[in-house]
């Protein structure tokens, strides 16, 4: 778990470096750095998409995952827990959920957190998800400047997410195969494609709800490859 900490610590620190930017910074200046940052999603998600050859397998794990996901309407449940912890934060900032929940989903569907998660997990040195801890924590620079303290409560949720499937890993080290973590990543990645369209007001995509397609992604990939 010393990757997960490390990783938490480094995003809070950025977030509150951001903050103090965030006081300081023209609108016009928040503006661009937020369409520069959903430019960058946009790049993530084609990147990582790109580690599968197994298109069937994506197309019904996002389809599955979707269904699954409105069924327990997790994107509600989410934004009752971003307004909870706006309400105890004394936040005013209307942006407070969409940092929250931009930031969990640019720092949790990385290739970075599924592999450095996995590698710490099976006993490996943390190496992969220190090296994230320094992206992670210069991205969250540019997220606070750009979206406000919402960007720092998203360590909770990268705590709980990242920590778990370091742990999810320890227990599954003998099952978890190359194409498995191939398709969860290609399926990471198009989930951060949705959040950069977000991000830049293209059109609104309900992300939080197609996560379980990561899991019916390794539970497919596990049955056919």
């Amino acid at each position: 778990m010393l990757g997960t900490l490390v990783n938490v610590g480094a995003v809070i620190a950025g977030s509150l470096l951001g903050l103090v930017i965030h006081k300081r910074m023209p609108e016009k200046i928040t503006k661009l750095v937020f369409q520069a940052i959903g430019l960058f999603t946009l790049f993530l998600g084609f990147t990582m998409a790109g580690n599968t050859s197994n298109y069937l397998i994506i197309i019904f794990s996002l389809v599955i995952g979707a269904i699954i996901g409105e069924l327990l309407n997790i994107e509600k449940q989410i934004n009752k827990l971003s307004d909870w912890l706006k309400t105890k934060s004394g936040s005013s900032n209307a942006k407070f959920s969409e940092g929250f929940l931009s930031s969990f989903l640019l720092f949790c569907m990385g290739s970075m957190t599924i592999l450095g998660a996995i590698e710490e997990g099976i006993g490996g040195n943390p190496d992969l998800l220190l090296a994230k801890s320094v992206l992670d924590g210069f991205s969250s620079i540019a997220l606070a400047a750009a979206m406000g303290i919402g960007v720092l409560f998203s360590a909770i949720p990268l705590l709980i997410y990242q920590g778990g499937l370091t742990l999810f890993a320890s227990y599954l080290q003998d099952y978890l195969t190359t194409p498995m973590i191939n398709e969860l990543t290609a399926v990471g990645g198009i989930i951060l494609i949705g959040l950069g369209i977000n991000i830049l007001e293209i059109k609104q995509i309900r992300v939080i709800n197609m996560t379980p397609a990561l899991f019916v992604a390794v539970l497919l990939a596990w049955w056919f490859i």
